[in-house]
């Protein structure tokens, strides 16, 4: 699961002198805090692009930042088919998060193959609740009522945000990443039968769009009704959040599709031998099946402690 390494103290050290805006756009900053975790942690099988996925909104033209209240607050939020027009196409993706590619770049060679490097971006639902609302939202209100109220609007933003997307994973890809996860964090919010429309379909297009057999990695938070449906998307994995059960998940999906996940990050706030404990019974509950990638159910957090991780990296790698 992406992370920024916000638990580790070199990360903390690193940010006091710089925003963490400045480290995104900042190659040597962002391979660097890509790195930390790999040199605390060696036993960790990829590194994972530090990076976020409002740099797409922002490329298209609408900035974001980060409130002093916690959340995001994007430069303005997109109230007229007029703005949307205004949108940049995704032809200037490339010049516009080229910071991104050089990241890549720079971590491919640091990496020399000796570790999997992955790059990330936003569902274009994800991306479109953002710049919709105008930031975080706890209702969702707006971009429902576009969804339901104007759905030719709501498709022509949607067709922008994801050949925003195809260009930026191509980009990616050409740069290095050796697979790429989708985070539809906000998939869950959307009415059961609409995720179809507002969600999925967008991402079938990406997936679509990228070279044949590319591993593409798909967490879709609180969207467990989809997962079947979400595994004949063309993804290679689903990543599972830690409301699943994930032996049960294992079964239901077609075994060419790996599994990601699933603990809750809240356990890495606990102690070494809960981590123990909880991460054997995961893993004791795979046992006897196939393409299971051990990882939390969501982001680790700013409050993990240092001396959960270590044990929940050992336990995988002593588990036979």
């Amino acid at each position: 699961m992406r992370q920024a390494g916000r638990y580790l103290p070199e990360y903390r050290a690193l940010k006091a002198g710089s925003s963490f805006l400045n480290m995104v756009k900042t190659p040597a900053l962002a391979a660097e805090v890509t790195l930390q975790p790999l040199r605390r942690f060696p036993g960790i099988d990829a590194a994972i692009l530090f990076s976020d996925i409002l740099v797409i909104p922002e490329a298209l033209g609408q900035a974001y930042a980060f409130r002093d209240t916690g959340g995001i607050e994007m430069a303005y939020r997109l109230e007229t088919r007029a703005q949307i027009d205004a949108l940049a196409p995704a032809a200037a993706i490339p010049e516009r998060l080229g910071y991104v590619a050089d990241t890549l770049v720079l971590l491919k060679k640091e990496l020399a193959g000796q570790k999997m490097l992955l790059g990330f971006g936003g569902s274009p639902w994800t991306l479109a609740t953002y710049m919709v609302e105008g930031g975080s939202s706890d209702d969702f209100e707006r971009v429902k009522l576009l969804f339901y109220t104007d759905r030719a609007t709501f498709d022509i933003l949607l067709e922008k945000i994801t050949a925003a997307v195809i260009t930026y994973f191509q980009m990616q890809i050409a740069a290095g990443a050796d697979a790429i996860q989708i985070f539809d964090s906000w998939g869950g919010i959307i009415a059961g039968p609409d995720y179809e429309a507002a969600s999925l379909k967008w991402i079938r297009k990406i997936v679509a769009a990228l070279p044949t057999d590319f591993p593409v990695i798909l967490y879709a938070k609180g969207t467990a009704p989809h997962l079947v449906d979400q595994a004949f998307s063309g993804v290679k994995a689903i990543s599972v959040d830690w409301t699943n059960d994930l032996a049960i998940v294992r079964r239901t999906l077609p075994a060419n599709v790996a599994v990601q996940g699933n603990l809750d990050p809240v356990l890495m706030q606990t102690t070494p031998e809960i981590v123990r404990r909880e991460t054997t019974r995961l893993l004791e509950s795979m046992r006897g099946t196939t393409g299971h990638i051990l990882n939390l159910g969501h982001g680790i957090t700013p409050q993990a402690k240092l001396e959960c991780m270590q044990p929940l990296v050992d336990t995988v790698i002593a588990w036979k």
